[in-house]
């Protein structure tokens, strides 16, 4: 159908089939290129709850389903939780961590970092597409070069993420974005009596509120204004 590229998703039980569907797509002999397609193979997942191993499907009797997790802890916790580790590494999915509204759940701390720039650019009043033009010159502490050079390196990250198949890097850049976010808004005051001050912050959060709704879009997490 034209696709350059396809990536089949399977178990890690299933990596024998790697080699035997590549020959067979060989022999047809109608130019599909060697080594296609690519492959993702996933490590089992544990869930816990209480510190304990729980089976909570009750159509599907031994194991947990996707629904399920979605039904336990919402569909962004059980995105994000899924996708913040390698493929090739096994991952422990705490429920109770994942419902927790608390800076222990990357979700929530992620999520809680855009909620609180829109409280401020809200607090501000001012039309947020004038901040485009502002001069960051007045930017000179710690946590704002900090956060910069965070922002700086989103372009690099998602073409290095979609290039490795690598959708945890994404994930994790969130998380230390969340983190020099509120580093910065606990030492600093935004809305102080410097004008030109004023909108240079202004003009950093606001691209940081648009940097986080664009991760969590790609990984189809929502990005709440308000919490």
């Amino acid at each position: 159908r034209g696709f350059e590229r396809v990536i089949n998703e399977q178990g890690a039980d299933h990596h024998s089939t790697i080699t035997r569907v590549r020959a067979g797509l060989q022999a047809l002999g109608i130019g599909i290129p060697q080594g296609w397609p690519d492959y993702v193979l996933h490590q089992m997942v544990t869930v816990m709850r209480g510190g304990e191993e729980v089976k909570i499907s009750k159509r599907a009797g031994s194991y947990v389903t996707l629904r399920d997790l979605i039904d336990e802890v919402g569909a962004d916790a059980t995105r994000y939780f899924l996708a913040a580790r390698r493929a090739d590494s096994q991952l422990v999915f705490d429920i109770d961590l994942a419902r927790a509204q608390t800076n222990d759940n990357p979700v929530y701390y992620i999520q809680y970092a855009h909620a609180r720039i829109c409280s401020v650019l809200e607090q501000w009043g001012g039309d947020a597409a004038v901040l485009g033009a502002v001069d960051l010159g007045p930017l000179a502490s710690e946590h704002e070069r900090a956060v910069i050079n965070r922002l700086e390196a989103y372009p690099q990250m998602v073409a290095a993420a979609a290039e490795e198949l690598a959708p945890h890097s994404v994930a994790f850049y969130l998380k230390d974005l969340a983190a020099d976010f509120h580093s910065w808004y606990n030492a600093s005051q935004f809305l102080v009596d410097d004008a030109a001050l004023r909108e240079a912050r202004l003009a950093l959060a606001a691209a940081t509120r648009q940097v986080i709704a664009n991760g969590l879009g790609l990984l189809g997490v929502s990005a709440p204004e308000r919490m």
